[in-house]
């Protein structure tokens, strides 16, 4: 159980990261790209070729995040002067033809074999007592910032409602708040508990949900002050309207164009943790598919919110998790009935969700940019 726990801990880390990039890029400047995947496979790919070649596994990652943000600037040079549908064709082609390319180009990929036996990080690592106390304290403080982070955001939407509401329904928006509090104060726990057990019986997984979360701490907490920043401002002006930005003497462009490079290289870190958590890359692994699981991620957090995305990963993997070990149970479909089940309850979800709150679950009704 401590494993599965650490197993489905770095799902949700790597696709919290592939999704604090694709809300970037669409939450916060209302870029479409319906092709994120193709940024997760060249971070992939690179980091694993590099390292394979006796690179170290920082240089290797780096020029994987290079590289993912180079193929942002060539896809954004061509496109974001177009049309908002122009940039969701192309991205779909662009992460196709980079599939394709993984799939039959054996000289490089090894094709539909995949790239297999390549270097992870701390998997030759054996922590002695200090070294696990170390871990574990290291541990300890990414579980106090989320904590802080967590009561941060029900202070602000604590603050905003009383702006925005009648007192009649503060009772109601405090025991909403309540609530929300303890199931996240649970899930931070939960996460904590059993990544302690797992760093002191350590092996490499335990090292890598480590890794993974400390990234994602980082990650957050730089974006979190970017779009704070006066940049992420103007984001925000470009996503509501973007002639008015254009108006008050703002390069459009190359805001837009800086969003999605950098939104790509986080993707592109998101591919190395995919590789090494996978531990055996496929060109199969990088399907379209996977750009839509993080979209829905995005949707059901909320966009224009980093919290948001977090949120959207969480719950996408754990119903993923208790789809997967309580429909066998059930006994009600065969292994590819279940399959398909799970995505109809997940799209099902989605269609209430835009009904309900179509600006997901912390983000605001007056950001939402699907109305435009």
């Amino acid at each position: 159980m401590v494993g599965y726990l650490v197993f489905l801990t770095i799902y949700i880390g790597l696709y919290a990261l592939f999704a604090l990039g694709l809300n970037l890029q669409w939450g916060y400047a209302g870029l479409i790209n319906f092709g994120h995947v193709a940024f997760m496979t060249v971070g992939a790919y690179t980091t694993v070729l590099l390292s394979s070649q006796g690179f170290p596994l920082i240089i290797a990652v780096i020029v994987g995040i290079a590289i993912a943000a180079l193929l942002g600037l060539l896809i954004g040079m061509s496109t974001l002067r177009l049309r908002e549908d122009y940039l969701a064709i192309v991205t779909i082609g662009v992460s196709e033809l980079l599939r394709l390319i993984a799939l039959n180009e054996e000289w490089l990929t090894k094709g539909s074999f995949g790239i297999q036996r390549y270097p992870l990080p701390l998997d030759r690592f054996d922590p002695n007592l200090f070294q696990k106390y170390l871990l574990i304290g290291i541990f300890t403080l990414l579980a106090i910032f989320a904590a802080w982070q967590l009561w941060r955001g029900l202070q602000s939407q604590w603050r905003e409602g009383r702006a925005i509401q009648n007192k009649s329904s503060q009772p109601a928006k405090l025991f909403s708040l309540i609530i929300w509090g303890i199931l996240g104060l649970g899930i931070i726990l939960a996460i904590y508990i059993n990544g302690t057990i797992a760093l002191w019986d350590y092996n490499y997984k335990a090292g890598l949900m480590l890794l993974v979360l400390l990234t994602v701490a980082i990650v957050y907490w730089g974006l979190e002050l970017l779009v704070k920043s006066p940049w992420g401002r103007v984001l925000k002006a470009i996503r509501e309207d973007e002639e008015i930005a254009r108006a008050l003497g703002k390069n459009v462009f190359w805001y837009k164009l800086q969003a999605f490079m950098l939104g790509g290289a986080i993707a592109g870190v998101a591919g190395a943790f995919y590789a090494w958590q996978l531990t055996t890359v496929y060109p199969s692994n990088f399907q379209t598919l996977v750009t839509f699981n993080v979209w829905t991620m995005v949707v059901l957090g909320g966009a224009g919110k980093n919290p948001g995305a977090i949120l959207g990963a969480i719950i996408f993997w754990g119903y993923d998790a208790l789809t997967r070990f309580y429909l066998p149970k059930l006994g009600w479909f065969d292994s590819s009935g279940q399959g398909a089940f799970r995505v109809m309850v997940i799209g099902l979800i989605l269609m209430l969700l835009m009904i309900w709150r179509p600006q997901g679950i912390l983000g605001k009704k007056e950001e939402l940019t699907l109305e435009r």
